[in-house]
Parts: C-alpha cells; structure tokens; sequence
C-alpha cells in the first residue's frame, strides 16, 4: 500500500489538470505555462498568457526569460503527443519546479476554456470540468 500511496503523490508532484491549472492562474499564482510545440503550432492556438519554448530548443540561453522561482507548466496537443514530457524533463534538468499539464491543448479545450492564437477560441464555460 505505501508504493500505491508513493505512486499517487508523485503524480500530484508532477502532474497538473487543466481545472486546476485555470484555478492557479485565475488566483495570479507564480506560474509560468510554457507551450512546448513548435512555433508554428502555438502560433495556430494556444493557452493565453502561455510562452512558446519549443522542447527542442530549451536550454540556459532559451529559458534565461523564465522566473526560476515560479512553477513551470509545461503542456502540448495531448495524449498523443510527447512534447510536453520532453519540455518537462528538460526544464527539470535546467533547475526548474516543472509539472506537466495532463492532456494538453486538447483537454484545456474540452473542459472549456478559451484559447488564443490564429485559431483561438472564447472557450464555452458550459462544459467545464471543476475537477
């Protein structure tokens, strides 16, 4: 029972939802969300107030910008893509408090929320989750 207790903290450690990321930033929490796509993706739709640092790119220069001292969120499409692992480990092995947004752009959007970019959206709070 204690690796299943161990089990289920460390996911709460590293992995955030999207009910819960909307209610840090609606409450001004020192979080930053780093859009871990390419440029060409966020600029098509992405969180608001998010930055784009692509995986691929991130080291001490790209990340100098970021408040060491704040909680680093990083997210991508979703389940079916692996950016957003890749952005936290790298952000993790730069010094950073890292967690990682479980289901990305595409659960954000399913629980409602608004999205900006080329093909941001105002969101429809009639679906939200409030896990």
């Amino acid at each position: 029972m204690q690796a299943q207790l161990q089990h289920y903290l460390d996911k709460l450690a590293y992995e955030t939802d999207p009910s819960d990321l909307k209610a840090a930033l609606t409450a001004n929490e020192n979080i930053v969300v780093i859009d871990a796509r390419s440029a060409e993706a966020y600029a098509i739709e992405h969180i608001p107030g998010a930055i784009n640092v692509p995986h691929r790119t991130m080291s001490e220069e790209t990340t100098g910008h970021v408040d060491r001292n704040a909680l680093v969120v990083t997210y991508c499409d979703g389940i079916g893509c692996n950016a957003s692992t890749k952005g936290a480990l790298n952000m993790t092995r730069l010094g950073f408090k890292v967690k990682e947004l479980m289901g990305g752009l595409d659960w954000w959007k399913r629980d409602g929320y608004p999205t900006a970019g080329e093909k941001g959206s105002q969101g429809n709070s009639e679906i939200l989750c409030g896990c």
